[in-house]
């Protein structure tokens, strides 16, 4: 009995220090294949922090294994085609307050699906790629940024989920149309900014018929003058000529025939 009970002890011991040694060398793998500058922890999954790290790109060695990625309060300046792709267990991803003026077709490829949060206020974003936001379950907020209001921009928030929060936060630094410039976009929404090219062509075409139209008058105007001119002078000039004067004996046959 006593033997067991030694094996026993013995046994615990080593499940103990074994699951401390995993435990270990998971951190430890974690730690080393956390970014410079970053500080990685695990909580309900690896948590990758890499806020205030002046950083002027966003890192490329990535943990896969990253849930959550803070990557704000930086100097980020664009958010390159697929570099998140690797990250299939992301579900936030905070970028805000860094300088990104755009958003390309592909930045969030690969996360599109499993974000569930995507932060991308106070940047200085003014236009995105319309399908820059495809497949985005995630709520995302935008605010803050000096955005352009157009077309592509109306097609983009169409297309992501929960838009009219997105877009009453949204107010138009600029606008295709002028009237709506300095106004919430939401407010802006009434305005089919896709139909606004459509309508500029018809005016367009309108100008240049009414050009057409006003050439065409004014050379059938000048045409008509023109010939009054020309048969007032004649008439003037037929006019100005001497009278045919009657011969002796043609006056002499009028007589007689009288």
């Amino acid at each position: 009995m006593h033997l067991v009970d030694l094996w026993l002890t013995r046994s615990l011991s080593m499940c103990l220090l074994l699951q401390s040694f995993v435990l270990m060398i998971l951190c430890f793998h974690s730690a080393s294949m956390c970014p410079k500058g970053c500080l990685c922890s695990h909580s309900g999954g690896l948590n990758v922090s890499c806020s205030n790290a002046n950083l002027k790109e966003i890192p490329r060695d990535l943990p896969p294994e990253t849930v959550l990625l803070y990557l704000d309060s930086n100097q980020i300046t664009s958010i390159p085609n697929e570099i998140f792709k690797d990250l299939h267990q992301l579900k936030v991803l905070n970028l805000s307050k860094n300088i990104i003026e755009f958003i390309d077709e592909h930045s969030f490829k690969g996360v599109a699906e499993t974000l569930q949060m995507l932060d991308l206020s106070d940047n200085r974003i003014k236009s995105v790629h319309k399908n820059a936001f495809n497949n985005l379950k995630a709520r995302a907020r935008i605010a803050n940024n000096p955005w352009h209001c157009d077309c592509t921009l109306q097609q983009v928030l169409r297309s992501m989920a929960s838009n009219h929060e997105t877009a009453n936060n949204i107010i138009c630094k600029t606008s295709d149309l002028d009237e709506h410039a300095g106004r919430p976009f939401l407010n802006a929404a009434d305005a089919d900014f896709c139909d606004l090219p459509k309508k500029t062509t018809d005016y367009a075409m309108l100008v240049t018929m009414f050009g057409w139209f006003t050439m065409v008058i004014s050379y059938v105007v000048y045409y008509v003058r023109q010939n009054q001119e020309d048969a007032r002078r004649h008439l003037e000039y037929l006019k100005s000529l001497p009278s045919r004067q009657k011969k002796p004996e043609e006056a002499d046959d009028i007589s007689t025939v009288v």
